[in-house]
Order: C-alpha cells, then structure tokens, then sequence
C-alpha cells in the first residue's frame, strides 16, 4: 500500500501565508535531503515528510552510480526538482514523483514497482512525467509534437504532471552549462518557445520569469549582459526614486486606513527585451522598467488604493488596464496603472488583494498546495479550462505540424476581450477575426456562419474584433468552411475546426470521385458497374482493405490507380483488351480531389488531361505540359476528362510581355487588366536592358476566350512590343 496516506494523523503545521519561493534556491553549496525534509516540515505532517525521506532513499539507491553531465551524482537532479516544488508548498504527492520522476525510464524499475511502495496517484504522477517511449519518428518536430501531445493527455488527467515537468525543465535550464552549445540552444529554444509559455499560461510567474532569462541568456549571450548592465546601472539611480514613491503611497494608504504591503519590483531581463522589439526602442528610451506592487486585504481596498494613487499621480492615459473585472486567461487578476512618478519617471503601479498575490506568483500550484487525499480541487481553474480546450484542438489535428502549430498560437494570447449578444465576455487573441469568434462561441456555429454584425454594423467574416466590441454571427445551415477560412482564422480552436471540416469534405469528394473512376474503370474492362456484395467483398480482401468507402476514397485520392483495381475482379485468363469510355467532365470548381496544375494551368477552352497524382487525387494538366507527356506513356495513370458545360468559376493563367521602359507603363497595363474584368495575382518583371523590361502576370479569366480579349487589348498598347501566354 501507499506509504502516503489519504487523510493525515501526524502534527500539521499551520502553512505560512506566502510561499518563501528564494529558500532553496539559494541556499550555498549542495543540496541535501535535509535542507528539503526541513522546508517540508514546514507545512506537511510527520507522517508525509517521512514519506518522502523513503523516496528519496528508493531513488537514491535506484540511480546509485548515475552520474549527470556535470559530473554529479545523478540523485541530486531530481532531489533539485523536489525542492523546487516544496517551494511553492506543492502537496507531499507530487514532491515524492519528482523524486522518482527519472526512475522508470532510466533505471530497471516498473510502474508497478512504484506502485506498490508508493501507491497509485505517485505511480501515475511518475508514469505522466516518463519520456515518450524510445519510437523512430519521421523528424525531430514529429517527435516533440508526440512529445507534448502525451504531455497534455496527462496533464489532463492530474495537472500536477506539467508542474513537476516544468519543476524538471528549470532545473535543466539551471544546469544547461554541462551541456555542448549547440544542444544548449536547442534546449533553450525550445523552453522560450514552449515551456515557459505553458508555464504563464498556468500563471507561473516566477517560473515563467526565471526561463525566459535564462532561455535568452543561452540563446542570445550578448544582448542578456547588455540589458543586465544596463539595468544594474539603472537600479542605483532609480532606487531612490523608488523608495520615496513607495514611502509617499504607504503615508497616503496609512492616512485612510488602509492596511497594505508596498514593495518596487524590476521587470526581468527578457520581459524588458521583448518590449524593446515590441516597441522598436533602445534601452536608453526604456521608461517603465521599474514597477511598485501593493498588496491589501479586499477587492474593495484595490479600487480604494486605485483612487488614492490616482489623486497623488498623474495616471499615463489609456495605461490603466482592470485585470480584476475581467481577468486574463490564466486566471491573473490583478489593477494595472502607469504614472508620471518623481522625477519624470513613469511608474508601473499593481494593486492587488492577498489571494490574488499568491496566484500571480503560483498560478494553478496555488490550488494544489497543502492538499493531500484524492477530493481535490483544482480541476476548475482558468489554466485548467485552457488546457481542456487545447486537448480538443489536438485530437481534430491532422499531423504533428498542425499540432504544434496550434500549440504555439495558444500559448502567445495577447488577449482581446469581447461580447456575445447576451453580454457573456469572450477571450481572444489579439488580432482575432469575427470567424475566430464565431468559433469560440461554438463549432457548429462557426461550421454555418457567413458573416457578423460587430456592435450592430454588417462585417465580414474576415473583419478584426477589438476590445469591447459587441458581436453577434450571421449563419446559414447551407454555409460551410473553405480553404480560404484558413487565412481569416487566427485561434488554434477555429483553425483546428475548420481542417477537420475540411477533411472529412475532402475524404467525402474523394469518395464520389472515386466511384465515378472505377464504374468508368469497371466499363473499360467489361465489367458491369454495379458490382455485387460478395464482388466488393472478394475484392477488398485482394486489397488488404475493410470498407467499401475507403477504397473509394482511395482511388479519389489518387493513392489507388482505378484501373488497377478494377482488373483484380478480371477472371484469370480474361484478355487485357478494353474499351474506350467517355470522358469523365470536369465541373471547374478546383476542389478536394480535382486540381489544377501550377506549371501549365489550364482554363476552360484547353484541350486537357488528367494525371493521378497521390494524395491529390485528379491533377488536371494540359496535353502539351511536359509533365503530362511523361505521364501519358503509362495507360493506368492518367485519365481521359474534358470540360463541362456549366463552368461558373474562375481560373489563373500566366502571360509575358515584353514592353518598353516608360513612365506608367506597369500602371496602363494594370489599367487595361482591370477593365476586362480580371485580378492580378502575381508579378514578375525583369529588366531586359536599359530600353526593355520583361512582365509576366498571373491574371484570373474564365476561359480561353477571355484571356484573348485581355491578350489583344494589351498587344494594342503602344509601349507593348509583344506579348503571349506562358505553355507547359
């Protein structure tokens, strides 16, 4: 059974009312299992305290002759990782799986092992932690996409997983120097990139801080000890200035009663690095880099403290930003406001109750510390939500590059805030469109929406929302997404809807196209096109394939040639004779599994054909296209098609000019396109010489015809001395 138990019988001290985050960390010389019993012992019982002296002693002798890098006995890694999470008061649980966070993939220990000493939540918290299994992935982003996609499911189960992780990868920043340079970087790119956005997310301010510095120290030496020299210099000059504004609001506070903690804090290194690119300044122009925190008992004293401060200093406007009303999405709540302080300085002032403290500092840990037993609450926090929507993001993800893709849009939210037509508040990345928000309301909605109405005026789905902005979605159950959506949406969530959608669509076109194909195969081979059931079953059995729409969906897709298929049904000794079969026509709107071939791109009027082409189903070329040549000589992989009556679409061709150098001459020829009724997709022009320049366009027509009424108005200009469409 579990050596911790459920419910506690030993002494319990009284937890202290901040974390006292610095105590470890900065203790001189090594760590020892004693300087962590002593923390622990602070806020757990007798009984959980020597629970984790006989983990440590199981991981101990478990990775006794493991050495690190550095040179060190292995242990004092993951009693490091411990330690870092006795700082901030996790429960007993997750401080004895950090101790054996390693213990199961690099030593002879199983799941089950742990188990039974140690009991079934530590067995699991370990297993969560584990490295993926040893699999050979296509890539390294493949890998890491897994990587984190085991993450999440975990996190998903018990939060405190990515706690002990994120405690795992610090520790691991912390020690980096052991490493080669380039293994380094790599390891602090991705820590900026990934874990240290999660680790804000989860509203980890401290830890969020102490890997982004140390990430941007390995990644970028240089401009790190530039900002920390220029700080040091800066933290002299302005202490002063600091302390007399500190001194001033705790006189103002003390006069109405109101009982506070004052303190100035300095934004970390990085944090001051990125406002620097944000804002395209040097450091010399770097004004609120210096901040005072004040800390009171209730959400009233805030808004009391706000009005003290703001008839003491001037408040910047447009700078105060209310946290409180409507927290970030990590669940940070906190009053925001920028002064001209003394001096002509600007201060950042937060203002923010005692719970609030600990949660900017702690984030989601605040809700697990000092817990023990399986009745815990921390499942409902903001973080906690986040993460919930994150996995449902993952699952709908096509590839790991999707993933990750959605991953990192996630973690950036620098947030907008808007409102549902009942007046419910929506959180959304800055720079998200109406479509994004149609998305965060609910998928299906997104799925049918055609446009919005943002604080009452019509908009499309494209149209940027902005803070406060009142949004209602216009829908139409005959509406549904495009490939083009893709470029409005902004959110992982709409994004990761919008090519699901897609690919079921695709896998749904490519289904018909393919029965299409092999009735036209079946005919050619003298076959009728109805097969019977135990026809389709013999044949998926020679194919190695379950389902009838697969196997359409296949030849669709162009991963299955249809006439190979259909002589699988062939007797024997049936000849090879066939007949020939009409053309199957090509309807012009470029969809799923009909394409149009970039390098000779054929329009309506053109002679064509079509090549198989895998994964992509139908790639439509014209005859004279050297890529069409090359595949024409093999019988099963192209296809006779030709254009349908009913084209209602437009199509991009691709002309060259040759003109002489005059002043508006690109302007006259754009003109000219323009009056034919047609778009300029792409540009191209090259000087010949100092007399003559080449152009090529890629215009938009609708067929042959078209495009020779735009050839024939451009060879009229003068300064057009000729002028043809590119062939393949």
């Amino acid at each position: 059974m579990a050596t911790t138990p459920a419910t506690t019988t030993g002494r319990k001290k009284t937890p202290p009312a901040e974390p006292q985050q610095a105590a470890l960390a900065d203790a001189e010389g090594p760590l020892l299992i004693g300087d962590l019993l002593d923390v622990l012992r602070e806020y757990l019982d007798d009984e959980e305290v020597n629970a984790v002296q006989a983990a440590y002693a199981f991981g101990a002798e478990a990775h006794d002759g493991q050495l690190r890098r550095s040179g060190e006995a292995y242990i004092f890694h993951p009693l490091s990782v411990a330690a870092i999470l006795a700082e901030i008061r996790l429960d007993s649980r997750s401080v004895i799986a950090a101790l054996l966070h390693d213990v199961i993939e690099d030593t002879p220990t199983a799941q089950e092992d742990l188990q039974a000493r140690f009991g079934v939540d530590v067995a699991r918290l370990v297993d969560g932690v584990s490295k993926i299994d040893q699999i050979e992935f296509d890539s390294r982003e493949q890998a890491e996409a897994e990587n984190f996609r085991k993450m999440l499911l975990a996190m998903a189960k018990d939060i405190r997983v990515i706690l002990i992780k994120l405690a795992d990868r610090l520790h691991n920043m912390r020690t980096l120097d052991a490493l080669k340079p380039e293994k380094r970087k790599r390891i602090a790119a991705q820590t900026l990139d990934i874990y240290a956005p999660i680790a804000n997310r989860l509203g980890m301010r401290n830890w969020t801080q102490e890997l982004e510095d140390l990430s941007f120290r390995y990644l970028y030496p240089k401009r790190y000890d530039a900002i920390s020299k220029e700080l040091g210099k800066r933290r002299g000059n302005h202490r002063a200035i600091i302390e007399k504004t500190v001194s001033k609001i705790k006189a103002e506070l003390s006069e109405i009663g109101i009982e506070c903690s004052v303190e100035g804090r300095e934004k970390n290194i990085y944090s001051v690095y990125r406002k620097m690119r944000s804002r395209r300044v040097p450091m010399s122009e770097m004004r609120d880099i210096f901040a005072i925190r004040v800390i009171v008992r209730s959400v009233d004293d805030c808004y009391r403290v706000l009005g003290v401060i703001h008839n003491t200093y001037k408040p910047v406007p447009g700078k105060f930003k209310d946290y409180i009303a409507i927290p970030k999405a990590n669940g940070y709540q906190s009053l925001h406001t920028l002064l001209f302080g003394t001096f002509g300085q600007s201060i950042e002032v937060q203002i923010r109750t005692t719970e609030m403290h600990r949660t900017a500092e702690t984030g989601i840990a605040s809700h697990w510390r000092y817990k023990t037993g399986d009745n815990k609450n921390g499942a409902t926090t903001p973080s906690h939500h986040w993460l919930m929507d994150l996995l449902d993001t993952q699952e709908q993800a096509g590839n790991p590059a999707e993933f990750l893709e959605h991953l990192k849009i996630d973690l950036y939210p620098d947030e907008v805030y808007v409102f549902t037509p009942k007046g419910d508040i929506k959180k959304l990345p800055k720079g998200s469109s109406a479509l994004d928000f149609a998305y965060a309301v609910h998928s299906d909605i997104g799925n049918h929406c055609i446009g919005a109405k943002v604080n009452n005026e019509p908009v499309p789905l494209h149209h940027n929302v902005s803070n406060g902005d009142h949004i209602e979605v216009l829908t139409a159950r005959s509406a549904s997404p495009t490939p083009l959506w893709l470029n409005y949406a902004v959110t992982a969530k709409a994004r990761a809807a919008i090519r699901d959608f897609l690919k079921h669509q695709q896998e749904e076109d490519a289904s018909k196209l393919g029965k299409q194909l092999l009735e036209r195969a079946l005919t050619s081979v003298g076959l009728k096109t109805r097969l019977r059931t135990d026809q389709k079953i013999q044949l998926l059995r020679r194919i190695g394939r379950e389902d009838w729409n697969e196997l359409l969906t296949d030849i669709g897709m162009g991963r299955r040639l249809p006439m190979v298929v259909a002589r699988q049904l062939l007797p024997d000794a049936a000849g090879e004779a066939v007949e020939t079969s009409a053309p199957l026509p090509i309807r012009g709107v470029e969809g799923m599994s009909v394409s149009y071939a970039r390098c000779c791109r054929p329009i309506p009027g053109d002679g064509i054909i079509g090549i198989f082409s895998r994964g992509r189903g139908i790639v439509i070329h014209r005859p004279t296209c050297p890529n069409a040549r090359e595949h024409s000589k093999k019988p099963d992989a192209w296809i006779d098609v030709e254009w349908s009556d009913d084209i209602k679409s437009t199509f991009e061709a691709d002309i060259r000019l040759e003109v002489v150098n005059r002043r508006g001459v690109f302007a006259t020829l754009a003109a000219v396109i323009a009056e034919e009724n047609s778009n300029i997709n792409h540009v191209l022009v090259t000087a010949r010489d100092d007399r003559n320049s080449a152009i090529r366009f890629t215009i938009e027509v609708t067929d042959r015809k078209h495009l020779a009424s735009i050839i024939r108005r451009l060879r009229a200009r003068r300064s057009v001395i000729r002028v043809s469409r590119t062939r393949g």
